[in-house]
């Protein structure tokens, strides 16, 4: 049984073709069904997964992960395109958030978090996503986030907060003033990984206490608005994905420990967790 994983983001998609008991992993760009229709992806996937895939075995399944697949129709557009590239498959099309529960969960029951550019959580009960945050995206929400960060990160320089020596290391850090800031903000496209990309600043800065409180502040949020709202929260383990998660799984510990929450695995990427669980699936 050939089996093909996929966990895409709008930027980069990674795929695992799992065969006669080996693994090849392959990137190609990310696909999101609201920018490319279904020509368009199935045009990338031949012209960039095909050739990578030439001597492979037929694939028997193949279980996609991607952002934009909580809308009904963009799994339909997607479904359709998978299915027009490999023809012979028994397809799966899930969201991300799918992704994480069953990379971090497995078959048993947890919350799982995401903590990326973005962020989302659930209850998720060993088979399906028994209850989700709502997920009000970067203007709104996305408590906890690079984008959430880093939009902490800029406040911080554009209202004079920081302190001579932070202000100047963010001044030669990024090379950037008021102007370029807003523009990129308000005018131009994608400004929540615009946003998220001042989150490196404070990886960069540990240890400074406004570092540590802009951290610890912005997790705490997540804390408050979403794992508190979750019964479970209390009697489960809860776990986590994603570059922000990572690479402050030390805050994670603390706050986990302060209100008695058992904090479960932290992650950066899904896959390995994806590739275990659909070995045995």
């Amino acid at each position: 049984m050939t089996k093909l994983i996929a966990d895409s983001g709008a930027t980069k998609c990674e795929w695992c073709l799992l065969a006669n008991g080996k693994k090849k992993t392959i990137l190609t760009q990310g696909i999101s069904p609201y920018f490319l229709n279904k020509e368009q992806i199935v045009e990338l996937l031949q012209k960039e997964l095909l050739p990578k895939l030439k001597n492979a075995p037929v694939v028997d399944e193949l279980f996609y992960y991607g952002t934009g697949l909580s809308n009904a129709n963009n799994v339909a557009i997607m479904k359709a395109a998978l299915k027009q590239v490999f023809p012979k498959a028994k397809i799966e099309a899930n969201n991300d958030l799918l992704a994480a529960a069953r990379s971090l969960c497995g078959k048993g029951k947890g919350v799982a978090c995401i903590l990326g550019t973005g962020s989302n959580s659930c209850y998720y009960d060993g088979k399906k996503i028994a209850k989700n945050s709502p997920g009000l995206g970067y203007v709104l929400g996305d408590e906890g986030s690079g984008a959430y960060l880093g939009k902490k990160v800029i406040q911080y320089y554009l209202y004079k907060t920081f302190d001579e020596e932070l202000n100047a290391r963010f001044e030669k850090f990024f090379n950037t003033n008021a102007i370029d800031i807003l523009e990129n903000v308000y005018k131009k496209p994608l400004a929540n990984r615009y946003l998220a990309s001042f989150a490196i600043f404070l990886a960069d800065n540990r240890g400074h206490y406004m570092i540590e409180n802009i951290i610890e502040d912005g997790l705490n949020d997540f804390f408050f608005n979403h794992l508190y709202k979750y019964r479970e929260s209390w009697t489960m383990p809860i776990h986590f994905i994603g570059s922000i998660a990572y690479g402050f799984r030390d805050v994670l510990k603390e706050l986990c420990d302060t209100y008695e929450l058992q904090l479960g695995t932290v992650i950066k990427k899904p896959m390995q967790g994806l590739i275990n669980y659909h070995k045995v699936a």
